[in-house]
């Protein structure tokens, strides 16, 4: 079945605005990530320790606290 004029117009369009939704985005989420990396390295890192190995073990530690929590609440 052939798609008329006006859907094909629409799905240009659609495409087109959910390209420029994902380039903000990924513009937005990148940002973030670069402002969060800055902040760990310069506030939350031990000495010698990347930015990557200072992230995991704060997530460990969130982590380890979350179920700490979870089992005093059971109690």
């Amino acid at each position: 079945m052939a798609k008329s004029k006006l859907v094909k117009a629409n799905e240009k369009i659609a495409d087109a605005v959910v390209g420029g939704y994902k380039k903000i985005e990924n513009g937005v989420v990148g940002a973030y990530k670069k402002m969060e990396d800055g902040f760990v390295d310069r506030f939350l890192t031990h000495e010698g320790e990347t930015v990557e190995d200072a992230e995991k073990r704060l997530a460990e530690e969130q982590k380890s606290r979350v179920e700490a929590s979870k089992n005093t609440n059971n109690r």
